[in-house]
């Protein structure tokens, strides 16, 4: 009875969750075109209907002012972020935003609380969740604490309470998220390369080179990835192709 059961369970079970990534892909995809139009339209309105005088040239300059500011960020965040979130809750994390300070964190934390192996499809749902519930809190507290109530706390708090609160609340936020990774991926030894390649960006590569602060992440990122790919153990190394839970 309990073998038959399971049979009948794992085709339903997939079945839902090919339906569920035919579903997300669909509507992500035509979410993120909707918002890129958004995002844009307030530009072309004021390049072809306010009567500025700007020519083509003058936006491939700025085009290519900030794509060699910010281009490597474009490659590196969704190969650091889609391991842990998974297809469908990309989709929502570049939607959203804030992903590292907050929608990574709280996709972590979920897994981590119901033991979701990273990358399984357990994770993914569970990362769906959290950012679903972030994003929520995260709207309450901005309506409330922000636009309700904004202009009085500002009032009431002293200045020296601000200004450390601007200077350590990013590298706090941060930190617990270093912290939750570690915790729930269990990879002592890429962990130890991340850490390694990260100090000797920090304190030798950018003091020689300073031009390349705006690339050190993507520096950092890909030489952990390669260290750790080349050290990897026999085990990993020989095991065969398994199956996304």
């Amino acid at each position: 009875m309990t073998s038959t059961t399971s049979a009948a369970i794992t085709p339903t079970t997939g079945t839902a969750m090919a339906e569920f990534n035919r579903t997300t892909s669909r509507w992500g995809q035509i979410t993120m075109i909707a918002g890129l139009l958004i995002s844009v339209a307030g530009p072309l309105y004021l390049v072809f209907a306010s009567g500025l005088d700007i020519g083509p040239a003058q936006l491939w300059i700025a085009f290519a002012a900030v794509a060699a500011t910010f281009g490597i960020i474009w490659i590196v965040e969704p190969l650091t972020y889609f391991p842990i979130l998974g297809p469908a809750a990309m989709y929502q994390a570049f939607m959203i935003g804030n992903i590292s300070n907050k929608l990574l964190p709280a996709a972590l934390i979920a897994q981590t609380n119901i033991g979701a192996k990273p990358g399984s499809k357990r994770a993914e749902l569970a990362a769906v969740v959290a950012i679903c519930g972030a994003a929520v809190v995260h709207l309450t507290s901005l309506a409330v604490f922000v636009g309700l109530l904004g202009s009085w706390l500002i009032s009431v708090i002293p200045p020296s309470v601000l200004t450390v609160t601007r200077l350590y609340v990013l590298p706090t936020v941060l930190g617990a998220v270093l912290v939750q990774a570690i915790v729930s991926m269990k990879q002592p030894r890429t962990t130890v390369f991340a850490l390694l390649v990260s100090a000797v960006v920090v304190f030798v590569v950018l003091p020689m080179v300073p031009s390349l602060a705006m690339v050190s992440t993507a520096i950092a990122v890909l030489g952990t990835i390669l260290l750790a790919w080349f050290f990897r153990g026999k085990q990993v190394a020989a095991a065969k192709p398994i199956h996304i839970e």
